[in-house]
């Protein structure tokens, strides 16, 4: 009987570390994908604030362009029309 009971128990130990093992395992796995997961959702991230940012410099010097344009045109027709004038 002492036997047997002994059996079962070594065999419970046993059982209990392999599942326990297993469940490391299981979430080391899980824990590193949710890592691979995060860093490409960061590096997805970060580039597109990184687009953002590029096309936000763009569309700033565009619009400094624009303006610095519109204000020479407007100090021409100005000149021409103080000229015309006087």
């Amino acid at each position: 009987m002492m036997m047997m009971v002994m059996v079962v128990v070594e065999m419970v130990i046993v059982l209990v570390i392999v599942v326990i093992v297993v469940v490391v395992m299981v979430v080391m796995m899980v824990l590193e994908m949710v890592m691979m997961m995060v860093v490409n959702v960061m590096v997805v991230a970060m580039m597109l604030l990184m687009e953002f940012l590029v096309v936000v410099m763009m569309v700033k010097v565009i619009v400094v362009t624009v303006v610095v344009m519109v204000v020479t045109l407007v100090v021409i027709v100005a000149t021409v029309v103080v000229m015309v004038v006087v």
